[in-house]
């Protein structure tokens, strides 16, 4: 079972499922997650394919990515203009608390 930070379960759930009504970001953000876990660095994938893995619709995953990418919770690369997608799950709330640490407070 792959490891999940506490801010993803404690925090950035109810921010995207309460605040933002979007309970399908937070599906892609988990099972994306879990997937670059498991392979240990960037996903590359299709959107179809994003979509089947988590069980909704093609233009839900799409939705989601949109708004990941938004939020600055993922980034997604693109060798050319063909090319499947490939995506890198972002943790802005480490990188704050690298910077508080880093200034002594």
């Amino acid at each position: 079972m792959p490891l999940i930070d506490d801010y993803v379960t404690d925090v950035l759930m109810r921010d995207l499922v309460g605040h933002d009504r979007k309970p399908v970001c937070f599906l892609v953000y988990l099972w994306l997650a879990a997937e670059q876990q498991r392979r240990q660095g960037a996903v590359q994938l299709s959107y179809e394919e994003l979509a089947e893995s988590i069980g909704i619709s093609k233009s839900s995953a799409q939705a989601a990515v949109r708004w990941l990418i938004r939020r600055k919770l993922l980034a997604v690369r693109k060798q050319n203009a063909t090319a499947m997608l490939s995506y890198q799950v972002c943790s802005p709330w480490r990188d704050a608390e690298r910077r508080l640490f880093l200034r002594g407070q």
